[in-house]
């Protein structure tokens, strides 16, 4: 973290305190406020706080301890990578993992592939290397393969997929025997986390799920080729060439998960809804919230199998695309920042409009940046009747013969009426703010989506077989759930520590023979614990979790290869308290006892 004066366009700077992102990108941790640039007190002021608080969050620098360190150095010295060991990320991540309920699923593999993903995401193939190098649990490239190939499936009929009877080693677990796939039953991997997260989720919204909410993205794959599963089609990442998966959620109030499916990259985005709330439901047996989803979703076919079915609806709607009837009595309302206006539809369906100043600002800008990219075009000879379309903003151009095109600036200025102007299509007995504000709950699911994409970075995929796909979704919904816990324990405990510096609570193990340990050992390791943060500490009380030394079955990274040698990685009296490196606990070796 580190402090940055970021100017503004009334002409003041604000000081904030920001973190690089995995993605690099600098997110605002706090901000102080802002002040003129000429205003010297006023920012010696902003400058201070914001310096103060890096020093909390750092903690105080590690006082000399002992007289004898020339003892501790040597300690230190005398370790290697062997020898060291990190079980920060089992503490945070094995503890929520539990909690959640996904320690009914005895499988090692599963669950040292999903705590990796949450703190290490990458290839497969990273996460084989990174589990030997850390973690001391050597799978090889086939046997991660073989266990996504069943991930998601049965292996044989009788035989339960990852069977609860082998040991816990996760080698001789049944998904990484076999390669071939089978049909799809209903005792598999991804089943059996749904219903733990559906349990979960249940429990943390009062087991009354009265609303759900539904929306899709889209996965690309960096590939050549189209496949059964792979298909191009209308990419929401702009990546239109490349062969893509749709991906459905739905989530409850919250963000908690109910399911989620995945579908080939040129379905319609229609098509998919019905067919998951049913087998969710079929499965579940919930009763019928209500359905909140974007205007995406929104057709007729859909809106009358949600009646069909007893289901009430909350859907975007698009204004525009109303009957002329309907349109010019939305225009006669001359609607004003604020206005909330309801229009009665067929049977007990209503069209609720509203109006904000800042959407009809994002309205404007969004037509002038496509009216300037249309004017570039244009200029540059590029766009002719050959390549032309009514997708966007081209809807503003009209052909003049056979080869004259020019732009429609009638149109363009005509659709200034509809700045600002947001339709929701209910069946509800909701008030009219109420659909609004159950409709803008819609960025649980974003967020979702936000945190899969980017913090547990579920593509790029590097896989191909439609199995090894579903078992890599599997692996980051099971991550999602486990992160969203974490975030809501920390916002409920209102901690500052955000889910991103917790990720990087990581306490280093030490194992000690008698060999290494020196005379006074006891003494020294009782210093070394000293180094515990305040920030940890709370951290992982809030968590609830164990110490690290009476954890039992934890998953212990373990540091080797071309690690860090141990004198370089404990410079205790350089590195502030908080640094992660500073919580030792040596486990009672053989004719030793650790303090």
């Amino acid at each position: 973290m580190f402090i940055r004066k970021k100017p503004n366009k009334s002409g003041t700077v604000s000081v904030q305190v920001v973190q690089k992102t995995k993605t690099r990108k600098q997110r605002v941790v706090k901000s102080f406020g802002s002040a003129r640039p000429d205003d010297m007190v006023a920012m010696e002021k902003l400058m201070q706080a914001a310096s103060s608080f890096l020093q909390e969050m750092a903690g105080p620098a590690l006082p000399h301890m002992y007289e004898e360190e020339d003892v501790i150095d040597g300690f230190i010295n005398s370790l290697n990578n062997a020898q060291v060991q990190v079980a920060g990320p089992e503490l945070v991540f094995g503890t929520l993992y539990d909690r959640i309920g996904y320690g009914a699923i005895r499988n090692s593999m599963f669950r040292n592939i999903v705590i990796c993903r949450l703190f290490n995401p990458g290839s497969k193939l990273k996460t084989v290397d990174y589990m030997e190098r850390y973690l001391h649990v050597t799978y090889s490239v086939d046997q991660i393969y073989r266990f996504l190939d069943n991930l998601c499936y049965r292996k044989e009929e009788g035989e339960k997929a990852g069977d609860d009877s082998k040991d816990d080693t996760g080698k001789d677990d049944d998904l990484s025997k076999s390669a071939a796939p089978a049909k799809p039953k209903l005792d598999d991997f991804k089943t059996r986390v749904e219903n733990i997260a559906y349990s979960y989720s249940k429990k943390m919204v009062g087991d009354n799920i009265s609303v759900c909410f539904y929306d899709m993205t889209t996965l690309y794959f960096e590939a050549a080729e189209e496949d059964d599963l792979r298909r191009c089609g209308f990419s929401k990442d702009g990546k239109h060439s490349c062969p893509q998966i749709f991906l459905g959620l739905l989530v409850a109030s919250g963000g908690n998960p109910i399911g989620y499916e995945i579908y080939e990259g040129n379905i319609s985005e229609g098509h998919t809804m019905i067919p998951l709330i049913r087998r969710l439901a079929s499965r579940f047996g919930f009763d019928k919230p209500i359905v909140v989803a974007d205007a995406g979703l929104l057709s007729k076919a859909n809106i009358n199998e949600l009646t069909k079915d007893g289901y009430q609806y909350i859907l975007g709607a698009r204004p525009k695309s109303e009957s002329d009837k309907v349109k010019e009595r939305i225009l006669s309302l001359n609607m004003k920042h604020g206005d909330v206006v309801e229009i009665k539809k067929d049977g007990d369906m209503r069209l609720v409009l509203a109006c904000t100043e800042k959407r009809a600002r994002k309205d404007a800008h969004n037509r002038q940046r496509g009216l300037a990219r249309l004017q570039k075009r244009m200029a540059s000879g590029r766009l002719t009747k050959q390549n032309i379309n009514n997708r966007g903003y081209n809807k503003y151009l009209k052909m003049e013969g056979e080869v004259t095109i020019s732009i429609n600036m009638e149109k363009y200025e005509a659709d200034a009426a509809w700045d600002g102007i947001k339709g929701y299509v209910t069946n509800t007995t909701l008030t009219a703010k109420e659909v609004i504000a159950n409709y803008s709950n819609l960025w649980f699911i974003e967020r979702a989506f936000r945190m899969n994409k980017f913090d547990l970075a579920v593509r790029p995929i590097y896989h191909r077989l439609r199995n090894r796909i579903e078992g890599h979704i599997c692996i980051c919904f099971t991550a999602y759930t486990i992160m969203l816990e974490l975030e809501r324990i920390l916002k409920g405990a209102k901690s500052e520590i955000t889910i991103y510096r917790a990720q990087e609570l990581h306490t280093p193990k030490v194992k000690a023979n008698k060999a290494g340990l020196p005379r006074d050992g006891r003494r020294t390791v009782r210093a070394m614990q000293v180094g515990r943060t305040r920030l940890r500490q709370v951290t992982l009380e809030k968590l609830g979790c164990p110490n690290a030394e009476n954890r039992e079955g934890m998953a212990q990274h373990a540091g080797g290869g071309q690690g860090l040698h141990p004198a370089a990685a404990f410079p205790f009296r350089h590195l502030p308290l908080s640094h992660p490196l500073y919580a030792i606990t040596p486990p009672a070796s053989q004719g030793t006892q650790a303090g």
